[in-house]
């Protein structure tokens, strides 16, 4: 009998899934079924919608297929080498082929545009003064299941970040993607001087991201206000920094072999503000100056215990998981 009635509980489990799969109504926040649209301050972006899709193999093309405002897909198949950037329009999805598609050498800019998607591509070595990805001046912007990476080899400065999101850009989730082998993982806000343009914006999410070996900036946020929930930290000397009078809610993380898993007391003349709920530190220190008042986020979201962050993330996150 008890046999039975398993049996039943598994098949009406599984009727139950498909069901709300289908219907799209509730986010997944786990491996089993990447997001099909963005969680956090990005919700609402939709880049290109459904538009026709359109494969590119190289610069030339992928530079032109991006290049206006017009609604539309372009899918990268290949790695591309770059020297510098390629700017991206509005109501764009840049989205690999694959698990290897992508861009090494430089990477792609977001500067004054909105609604703009870039999923499941490999973005490496970016050589300063580019970015992997650059978001400026822009709206609207969802980074999801990517994986971007360097080396440590170099200088610090050889390489530029990894992704930076400044000058007053909003509205932006960070979601799955992979952080490897770099100094400078990810700015919000360029400068401690530029309050009056970023105060009021600089919303980002990230959610379920991996970053290995990255040294510091995980991420760096002045001015905005940041959730960093369900992320794994590996290798960091200085991971969530807060600084400028930033808020920042970090909630269910997990770090590993991570000096300072957060801090609101360096590099800046005005501390940051920083609430801490629910992490796994693993032996990390946290320099908290001030505590934060942004504790409740103003989007729907689930945020997994952080028991289970390192089997989501490590299963989940970067290409070939969309």
């Amino acid at each position: 009998m008890s046999t039975i009635i398993s049996r039943r509980r598994l098949a009406a489990l599984f009727a139950s899934t498909v069901a709300v799969a289908a219907l799209g109504a509730i986010p997944q926040q786990s491996a089993v079924a990447a997001e099909s649209a963005p969680v956090g301050f990005g919700a609402g972006t939709t880049g290109g919608g459904s538009a026709t899709p359109v494969t590119v193999s190289t610069l030339a093309a992928f530079t032109s297929a991006v290049a206006n405002d017009s609604a539309k897909v372009v899918r990268v198949s290949g790695l591309i080498t770059l020297s510098g950037q390629v700017d991206i329009g509005s109501n764009t999805t840049v989205l690999g082929v694959g698990s290897a598609s992508g861009f090494t050498g430089g990477g792609l800019r977001i500067k004054e545009s909105t609604n703009v998607i870039i999923r499941n591509l490999r973005i490496s070595k970016p050589v300063a003064p580019a970015d992997g990805v650059t978001v400026q001046k822009s709206t609207k912007v969802w980074i999801d299941h990517n994986a971007f990476s360097a080396d440590r080899d170099h200088d610090k400065d050889y390489y530029d970040g990894l992704l930076d999101i400044s000058h007053a850009s909003d509205n932006v989730t960070v979601s799955w993607n992979t952080f490897k082998d770099h100094f400078k993982g990810s700015l919000v806000g360029h400068s401690d001087n530029n309050s009056g343009e970023d105060t009021g914006h600089l919303r980002v999410t990230y959610h379920h991201n991996q970053f290995s070996n990255v040294y510091s900036r995980i991420p760096s946020l002045r001015f905005g206000t940041g959730h960093f929930y369900d992320n794994y930290v590996q290798g960091a000397d200085t991971a969530c920094h807060s600084r400028m009078g930033a808020q920042m809610l970090v909630e269910n993380n997990v770090f590993r072999d991570t000096k300072v898993a957060v801090t609101t007391n360096r590099s800046s003349d005005v501390d940051g503000y920083a609430v801490l709920r629910g992490n796994d530190l693993g032996g990390a220190a946290t320099e908290v100056s001030q505590t934060g008042s942004f504790t409740t986020p103003p989007y729907s979201y689930t945020a997994e215990p952080a028991s289970s962050v390192v089997a989501s993330v490590t299963a989940g996150a970067g290409t070939g998981k969309i």
